[in-house]
């Protein structure tokens, strides 16, 4: 009885933060494509691989699963940086948008194989590097959350790659957690096939991955898997960015086990008072979500080590992030000096300032004192919490926190009470 008022208190919590951050939903139709063009607007062109199924409407893909894989072409056009904030998404009010104050697309279309593959080798073979960085993102997050969100990565991190968004059958919904896991998994031999493809592709040089939240379960399955099969992860992954990962910490040491000794480059970054991430492992009942336990504490400081992944510990850092999940969004200056290491393929271990240890504890400070790191790659927001809800929010809320007052002497209904975040 006392865990499940634990979970309630929790969950409840979560809630309130959300219903706080809630306001009118999107409209239908977003990524329509609009003709109008302003001056100082921004373009980010990315090539789309998805496991979700078409819809009507304009905004291509919904949460139903797929089939076999679709693929799509979209240019997204950002307002003028004087009329918009750094690390957010301006979301249009109504249809179709306002290029000058809101992000729009240009071009929208959904493409075969070829054609997807055909843009992508035309991009790559004029990025200095031929590098290529591959997004993948978490739960609750519609179709057009990933595109407008990815854009503004891109855009607000000045990387000169090639944007490859992978996007998976979430139905963006709060009661949704348990169908977006199942889609998750779902997805990983596609996320396998095209960072196969991408690769082998020997137009590409190299490949960054990011994964946020629910998004590391199908990125470390889909790595696993391309282990077990090949002896090893391909060695032109050189990056994998592991964003407040919502998997198991058991879970993950098998998965680094089937990796095998020669691996790409880890990062893990993790904040011990990551409210989101507290409702996860009690849903699940795990010993601990990776994304939220301390490196320093044994056995994770060992083991860290013995793996040679570096540990970005956010606990210290004080943001507005009322959930704690978002600690990237609200602290660019620590995500650009990262992000400009990693995909320059240096070690955050290397003894400069403020990053000397393996396990690197980042406070409110040291995000003001790094504010000037150039060449930036990953910039703050990975499709955390969203300021803008779904339609219906209100409802969702409400329901939720009905079943998780209604099911607190419940076991069984309790551990299929959903998450309630954006991740």
């Amino acid at each position: 009885m006392r865990r499940h008022r634990g979970i309630v208190a929790v969950a409840a919590s979560v809630l309130a933060s959300l219903w706080l951050a809630a306001c009118a939903g999107r409209p239908p139709g977003i990524l329509i494509p609009v003709a109008e063009t302003v001056q100082g607007t921004s373009q980010v062109e990315m090539v789309v691989a998805t496991t979700r199924a078409q819809i009507t409407g304009g905004d291509l893909y919904g949460g139903d699963r797929a089939w076999d894989p679709g693929f799509a072409e979209i240019t997204v056009s950002l307002p003028p940086d004087s009329a918009r904030t750094i690390g957010e998404v301006q979301w249009p009010k109504s249809v179709p948008g306002n290029p000058a104050t809101d992000f729009v697309t240009t071009k929208a279309e959904i493409v075969s194989l070829n054609q997807a593959q055909a843009w992508f080798n035309r991009k790559v073979r004029s990025t200095p590097k031929r590098q290529a960085l591959v997004f993948i993102h978490g739960y609750n997050n519609r179709f057009e959350d990933a595109v407008f969100r990815f854009a503004q990565i891109v855009h607000d991190s000045g990387a000169d790659v090639v944007p490859v968004l992978f996007t998976w059958p979430s139905r963006g919904s709060l009661l949704a957690y348990g169908y977006d896991r199942e889609s998750a998994s779902y997805s990983r031999d596609a996320l396998e096939k095209l960072l196969t493809v991408l690769a082998k592709d020997p137009n590409v040089g190299e490949i960054s991955v990011l994964a946020h939240s629910m998004g590391n379960w199908v990125t470390l399955e889909a790595l696993r898997q391309m282990a077990i099969r090949n002896g090893r992860i391909l060695p032109k992954i050189k990056t994998v960015m592991l964003a407040a990962p919502d998997v198991d910490v058991d879970i993950f040491r098998t998965q680094m086990r089937d990796f095998g000794p020669i691996r790409p480059n880890f990062t893990l970054f993790v904040s011990q008072d990551d409210r989101a991430l507290q409702v996860s492992q009690r849903v699940w009942g795990s010993k601990a979500r990776l994304g939220q336990v301390d490196p320093s504490q044994e056995p994770y400081k060992s083991e860290f080590e013995a793996d040679k992944i570096t540990v970005v510990d956010l606990t210290k850092l004080r943001t507005g992030d009322q959930l704690n999940h978002g600690k990237f969004a609200e602290s660019p200056e620590v995500v650009q000096l990262i992000g400009s290491r990693l995909l320059a393929g240096q070690s955050l271990t290397d003894g400069r300032e403020g990053v000397g240890d393996r396990i690197i504890q980042v406070t409110t400070g040291a995000a003001a004192s790094i504010g000037t790191a150039a060449g930036v790659v990953i910039s703050a927001p990975v499709a955390v919490l969203d300021p803008t809800s779904r339609e219906n929010f209100g409802a969702q809320v409400q329901q939720l926190g009905s079943t998780v007052t209604n099911t607190a002497t419940s076991t069984g209904d309790l551990l299929t009470t959903p998450p309630v975040t954006q991740r």
